[in-house]
């Protein structure tokens, strides 16, 4: 993409309309405002013409709603955003991301130049999920070959930063805002990383249409909106962030209303010209610093310095006939992967899809998944991890004989195998390639702290970690944490069948379990995965909630089993938020799904 190719809306939407695309892109607008309509809460008064922030709104002509905080959602009433398409598909949690994803596509960049390219777009018009404070993974499909790579792009906590400073203080975890939990951002070097080794794009060329947003505005959607607004408090309690992210200092913006960040888009730019050096060597990483050692941090130049991302061998397991790769820990892709070896062994065919019989099973094996991966998953770098042994069939039939059919267990502990574990987006491109991609700061605008003039919002991934000196999991300087975040690909005899990802903290694997299941066992198509109702286990593994659309008498089934299920719950953001690709495997087209649970779109051409 030369000079002459930047990002241009109009020229988009031209090509767009000469391709057909017109009425998708409409119903992609018609999605996003019929949530607004059915969400209305009272508008709050105006703001002044001239606000004092660096962040900035355009005049609208009529108050926009104020969106509520986390509003429910329902897929009956949003308009569905599935996509098609042959050449090309995106899909992600914001319109406008998905178009600038969707334009290099169509201008002949690949999944991966794609994929950057949306992931910069989402750290503005979603910058409370994601950024280049935060950090990053991806999956990488190559249709020329079949061959599967992950990419690990998480950073390390600082060097300075010992388990003695949090036993001092008196801390049994770590924080969750401020500055204790901020690790080296992995994001910057992650994207760089992938387009020198596979894209066709600079950098700079894959961050333009992100700074071209964050300087002249983009309307904030409905979803986005609410959570914003539910985060408008943390905002507040530090100046930084509370002038970068905050409309006068005071409010989150409303659905509708045009939102800028001048800071961001500085900070894009200087390292659109200095590159990923520019992040971690130049005037950013020095701002940074400062800001940390401002305000009680331990990051040093040396910490950003020695940042790189690092090429994994995806881990995977075979679901009946089906393969699903994950990222291998420090994230927690494994324990998606536990859980569907240990599902693949009972006969899921006869039960109804939302039966407690099923819910039961799947919940069961999620529990036992997840009670080995807070035992393993860790930096392996720090630590062994018996990867071979959690994931052979041997271990998965072990712990699939400690499920009854007929009682919950109560407290599932890991076992011990023999040997020696948000936002997401997903690219498809023409030549078959994909790139399932996920970015994120953790809890919503991370730590809360915005480092300085530079926009950029600073993770609280330091949270994953425990602070037990006999956990492989223990805080240690310059190791990386358990990770949430978790991009998936699924294959059929070495061929692309899915690359999806369902965002959510610790719901993510939970996501990855039900979507692979509902897609194996039930044949739902892209959209009905996206707008199937989920369970969630809570992360003490002790509560299960579940979404409208399973039934009053399925929850005291489960409950009369020995689960503590509480009341179906309205759809919202709680139970992720997912997007998904599939590939006919007879025609070979693209079909997309996008979750109403978020503002995105599955776009193709």
């Amino acid at each position: 993409m030369n000079e002459s190719q930047t990002f241009d809306r109009r020229a988009f939407l031209r090509m767009a309309a000469a391709l057909g695309l017109g009425p998708v892109l409409a119903a992609c607008g018609k999605a996003v405002s019929s949530v607004a309509e059915k969400t209305p809460t009272p508008a709050e008064p105006s703001p002044n013409p001239e606000p004092t922030s660096t962040a900035t709104r355009s005049a609208t002509p009529e108050p926009s709603p104020t969106a509520e905080p986390l509003p429910s959602l329902s897929p009956a009433a949003t308009a569905p955003r599935p996509g098609r398409g042959g050449h090309g598909m995106v899909a992600t949690s914001q319109p406008l991301a998905v178009e600038a994803g969707l334009e290099v596509l169509m201008r002949g960049g690949n999944a991966f130049d794609a994929a950057v390219t949306t992931a910069a777009m989402l750290n503005v018009v979603e910058p409370m999920s994601t950024g280049i404070g935060g950090d990053c993974f991806a999956l990488l499909y190559f249709a020329d070959t079949g061959t599967i790579k992950g990419l690990n792009g998480s950073g390390r906590a600082p060097q300075a930063l010992d388990l003695s400073v949090f036993q001092d203080r008196g801390l049994s975890q770590v924080p969750i805002t401020g500055m204790l939990p901020v690790t080296v951002p992995g994001t910057v070097d992650g994207w760089a990383t992938l387009l020198e080794a596979h894209g066709s794009l600079s950098l700079a060329e894959a961050l333009e249409p992100a700074i071209h947003c964050a300087e002249e505005g983009f309307a904030v959607t409905n979803v986005i909106a609410g959570a914003w607004a539910k985060l408008a408090p943390r905002l507040r309690a530090t100046p930084e962030a509370a002038a970068h992210y905050l409309l006068d200092g005071e409010r989150a913006p409303r659905t509708g209303e045009v939102f800028r960040i001048p800071a961001l888009a500085r900070t894009l730019r200087y390292i659109a010209s200095e590159g990923r050096d520019g992040f971690y060597k130049g005037k950013i990483a020095e701002a940074i610093v400062d800001f940390s050692a401002r305000n009680g941090g331990y990051l040093s130049r040396a910490d950003l310095r020695r940042h790189r991302s690092c090429w994994v061998e995806p881990i995977h397991a075979d679901y009946r006939g089906y393969r699903v790769y994950e990222c291998p820990p420090n994230g927690q892709g494994l324990a998606a992967l536990l859980a569907l070896n240990i599902l693949k062994g009972f006969p899921l065919d006869g039960l109804a899809i939302y039966s407690a019989q099923r819910l039961h099973l799947l919940i069961e094996s999620m529990k036992l998944g997840f009670a080995d991966a807070y035992a393993y998953v860790a930096d392996p770098d720090h630590v062994e991890i018996p990867l071979d042994g959690l994931l052979s069939e041997a271990y998965a039939g072990e712990r699939r004989a400690i499920i009854r059919p007929d009682r919950a267990i109560d407290h599932p502990s890991p076992g011990q195998p023999a040997g020696h574990d948000t936002v997401y987006l997903t690219v498809v491109d023409g030549d078959g390639n994909a790139c399932s991609f996920i970015n994120s700061l953790y809890h919503g605008f991370g730590s809360g702290m915005v480092a300085g003039d530079t926009g950029i919002c600073l993770q609280n991934r330091g949270a994953c970690f425990v602070l037990d000196p006999e956990h492989r999991n223990c805080w240690a300087p310059g190791k990386r944490p358990y990770h949430t975040i978790i991009p998936s690909l699924i294959t059929n005899q070495g061929r692309l069948k899915a690359s999806y990802g369902v965002m959510g903290g610790f719901m993510q694997p939970q996501g990855h379990l039900q979507v692979v299941s509902s897609l194996v066992d039930h044949d739902l198509g892209p959209q009905e995965l996206m707008d199937a109702p989920r369970f969630q286990v809570s992360r003490d593994l002790q509560q299960v909630s579940v979404e409208h659309g399973i039934s009053p008498a399925v929850v005291s089934e489960l409950c009369g089993l020995g689960h503590c299920v509480s009341a179906p719950q309205p759809l919202s953001p709680l139970f992720g938020g997912g997007q998904i690709i599939l590939i006919d495997e007879e025609s070979g087209a693209y079909l997309g799904g996008s979750d109403p649970r978020k503002d995105g779109c599955a776009l193709g051409f």
